[in-house]
């Protein structure tokens, strides 16, 4: 049998029994779960804030800086959802989350099972009773006067909305933002693609009287019979000024 005096070693042993301790107290400290979310597809791209001042966030969660922040009304590409978030793009082209219960969903995309693409005129767009009556009215003009009846396209809509929206909070009545420049600029900028374009803007307390003010203007009464013209969008929001204004928006494709 082999003895060995470990009394020398001591010192050494000693050592080594922190290092392990310490060593123990590492792995321990490290030891962390992580749970990835699983990103889900939504059946809509265009969300309607409807938080007074809503900010955009790096990731999904409170604990995540704030990159952006969109107002009340506004307009937002939706890309997809993870938990109780969205995923998306605002002005400016930042890209990060906002709590869905903050975002009303518009423009749902079809579910019916079959493959088949809607055809332009069986486009919805998400119009409120006011644009549905000046859209109607607007129709009835081009009918009467021989033409075809103008589709809503989605994205021109939205850039007539946020048109609207932005005359009314901004206090202006003109065709050119100081947000967003003249209406073709503001038609690139939201990436919409076109032909030909026209804006038709008017102050009125009317659905009926706004249009009829429009066919009494030689400018305003050519755009909307324009036969080169076959899409268009209509914003209409409340102005304490004039009752409501109205933008629309014609485009040629």
């Amino acid at each position: 049998m082999c003895v060995i005096n470990l009394g020398k070693y001591k010192k050494v042993l000693k050592g080594i029994t922190i290092i392990l301790i310490f060593s123990c107290f590492s792995i321990f400290a490290i030891s962390k779960t992580f749970a990835m979310q699983h990103y889900y597809n939504v059946d809509f791209s265009t969300g309607f804030v409807t938080a007074t001042t809503l900010n955009v966030r790096s990731g999904p969660g409170t604990e995540y800086p704030v990159i952006a922040t969109v107002r009340k009304n506004e307009y937002i590409r939706v890309f997809a959802g993870i938990g109780n978030w969205y995923i998306v793009q605002v002005e400016g082209d930042y890209i990060g989350a906002v709590s869905q219960k903050y975002i009303k969903p518009i423009y749902p995309n079809s579910n019916n099972t079959t493959n088949s693409k809607p055809k332009p005129e069986e486009t919805t767009a998400n119009l409120t009773a006011d644009e549905q009556e000046v859209f109607n009215l607007i129709n009835q003009q081009r009918a009467n006067n021989g033409l075809s009846t103008l589709k809503i396209d989605n994205e021109v809509q939205k850039v007539a909305k946020i048109k609207a929206q932005d005359m009314v909070t901004g206090n202006y009545f003109s065709h050119n933002s100081p947000t967003y420049g003249s209406p073709f600029d503001m038609l690139k900028s939201f990436k919409v693609s076109y032909q030909t374009a026209a804006e038709n803007i008017a102050g009125n307390s009317s659905n009926s009287a706004a249009v009829t003010a429009w066919m009494n203007s030689a400018g305003h009464k050519a755009n909307i019979l324009n036969g080169a013209y076959n899409y268009t969008g209509i914003g209409v929001v409340s102005s304490p000024t004039y009752g409501k204004i109205y933008v629309q928006m014609f485009v040629g494709k």
